[in-house]
């Protein structure tokens, strides 16, 4: 069996970001950008020649961009930290904890590249932890758009939250999902095909693959429901609980490792509240080799067929 086909256009989520915030950034002089020497990889130029005195760049100086912006927020500025997610959440996650979370800071972590992205530069650049490294603190919310129409809304919405927040952001091409019109509302899930023979939750990247295992599934007679889990913290528990009473399995797909991340975030939900059968589909727990994002996703059994391989021996352990 193959995935369905077609000429969909892909888009890069950093065009969504960039873009609105260039919007935000026109309306509240309070917005600002800081980076770590990563102006062109942030797709940051057009903010930075249109408001040159709003981007800082700390260069390569992560626990200095956090505590920067940290007090920028104290200072009243509404500080986006934009940063390759690796780097981001891996080098300054103290000062996230201290300077962000605990201290309650007006920060917005913007996580680049996330996932496998940067690929070919391996394991050293992948961000394959960083939900577990923030959905284990309080006080940040954790965001992984799947398109850049959530993309857009998403930032629309964390420019307007008061307090923190991280928005997962990859480079991988993706089509359009969701309705021009959508509304980014934290804690919320999107159904997005609805059915009661398993579901398949997933954000990010993995949306768009989950959604053609699904169309498969249906072509053999199957009926699969596909949730869109943008927000990983917090979770949407009742769409969780609805999904496992309704459809009696559950199938996570996600591009991080199976450990800490959405997957275990379902889980959670699952066994307090609703035990049925489930698994977890992602990087089971090593560090992600070099290769392209997609032939990556692939290997480890994340492309649609290896999706449907998956949701078939779910399906057959429900009682």
């Amino acid at each position: 069996m193959k995935a369905p086909t077609g000429p969909a256009k892909l888009y890069d989520c950093r065009d969504a970001f960039i873009d609105t915030l260039e919007d935000l950034g026109a309306a509240n002089n309070d917005i600002l950008a800081v980076v770590n020497d990563s102006v062109g990889s942030s797709k940051l130029t057009g903010f930075r020649d249109k408001f040159p005195e709003r981007l800082i760049n700390v260069g390569i100086a992560e626990q200095n961009m956090v505590g920067v912006s940290a007090g920028l927020a104290n200072g009243g500025k509404i500080p986006f930290v934009c940063a390759a997610s690796s780097f981001l959440t891996g080098r300054a996650l103290e000062q996230i904890k201290a300077d962000v979370a605990y201290s309650e800071t007006n920060v917005k972590l913007v996580g680049i590249s996330s996932g496998m992205a940067y690929g070919e530069l391996g394991a050293t650049h992948h961000s394959i932890e960083d939900f577990a490294w923030i959905r284990a603190l309080p006080n940040i919310p954790v965001v992984a758009p799947t398109d850049r129409i959530e993309t857009a809304a998403a930032v629309k919405w964390a420019a307007a939250h008061y307090g923190a927040c991280f928005l997962r952001l990859s480079r991988i091409g993706v089509p359009d999902i969701l309705p021009d019109d959508y509304i980014f509302k934290l804690g919320r899930a999107n159904i997005l095909r609805d059915g009661n023979d398993l579901t398949i939750i997933s954000n990010g990247t993995l949306t768009n693959r989950a959604l053609k295992a699904a169309a498969i599934l249906e072509d053999n007679g199957l009926s699969v429901r596909v949730l869109n889990m943008a927000s990983v913290r917090p979770i949407d528990e009742n769409a969780i609980i609805e999904a496992a009473n309704d459809t009696g399995a559950i199938l996570t797909c996600e591009e991080h490792t199976i450990f800490g991340g959405l997957g275990s975030a379902v889980a959670e939900v699952v066994v307090d509240h609703c035990p049925v059968p489930m698994e977890r589909l992602g990087v089971p727990g090593v560090f992600a080799p070099t290769g392209s994002a997609n032939f990556l996703l692939d290997e480890f059994g994340m492309s649609p067929n290896g999706i449907v391989d998956r949701g078939y021996k779910l399906i057959k352990r429900k009682v």
